[in-house]
């Protein structure tokens, strides 16, 4: 999906702070490392709660605080910062696998109802930001309050994302590398779709961006289950139907892919908004 995810004549927000797009463009470069943060999400959480024995619990502990250093500086940062803003995906990715994992591990909540739930806070976030700012763009977080809306977002549908997947791979036995390919599908059905109607609505602006919008949530929010899906794939054992690298090795692979990626970015400029857009 290309970056012309934005409403068509959203309200200039006026009583809050304003700023430079504090998100990257929506490019290829977005969608891959999207995908390698939701990985490391997996993984890492696994690598810190097992591999280190820190269990869950002190484990979402030191994460959650993490997270909100990082989203600190995000937050007083003026405009977009491939560094801060990336890091702070991967943290979020991070504390959303924690949270749903000690729902279902920790509480023993089952992932048909982390899932449900899930999906309704999630829905409810987006209608009490739509409600609020009457968009859901991405090339709109201009303020403060329209940024707390979009981590809040980001946050659940990585929860959201994690409990899916492991619902489907592990619960209904479809296993992590047909999950990878079944949600590698959805993607391709959602972007498809996106284009087609791009291409029939191509001069109805307005119904174009509606559109667009909306390809977009519904593509991040399936790159987390897809995300999960590989970094099990890559790191559970062979009997389990992983390649058994392990999480320390597919949390390093994956996280050294995002360093070079971000540094690419921070020299080329190549996902920055070239200009500020109100909503």
């Amino acid at each position: 999906m290309s970056a012309t995810v934005q409403a068509s004549s959203p309200p200039a927000p006026s009583k809050l702070r304003q700023m430079l797009n504090k998100v990257p463009e929506v490019t290829l470069y977005f969608w891959i490392i999207k995908i390698l943060c939701t990985t490391v999400g997996e993984t890492f959480a696994d690598y810190l709660s097992t591999n280190l024995n820190l269990g869950l619990t002190n484990t979402t502990y030191i994460m959650g605080v993490l997270l909100l250093i990082v989203l600190f500086f995000q937050f007083k940062a003026k405009k977009y910062i491939p560094g801060i803003y990336w890091v702070t995906v991967v943290l979020i990715s991070v504390v959303g696998t924690l949270i749903t994992d000690n729902l279902t591990d920790g509480f023993g909540i089952s992932l048909k109802i982390t899932t449900a739930v899930f999906s309704v806070i999630l829905a409810i976030v987006f209608a009490a930001w739509y409600a609020s700012e009457k968009t859901l763009s991405v090339h709109s977080i201009v303020t403060t309050k329209r940024e707390a809306f979009y981590w809040l977002t980001i946050l659940f549908t990585f929860a959201l994302g994690t409990a899916a997947g492991d619902l489907i791979a592990e619960q209904f036995s479809v296993g992590y590398l047909n999950s990878v390919l079944l949600f590698t599908g959805c993607i391709a059905l959602v972007t498809g779709v996106y284009y087609l109607i791009k291409t029939r609505l191509a001069a109805k602006h307005q119904m174009q961006s509606t559109y667009a919008i909306l390809a977009f949530w519904l593509a991040y929010i399936l790159t987390r289950p897809l995300g999960a899906s590989i970094g099990d794939y890559l790191s559970q054992a062979r009997s389990d139907g992983g390649l058994e690298l392990g999480t320390t090795v597919t949390s390093a692979i994956f996280l050294g892919a995002i360093l070079c990626l971000v540094i690419h970015l921070s020299v080329t400029k190549k996902d920055q908004i070239k200009t500020a857009q109100s909503a």
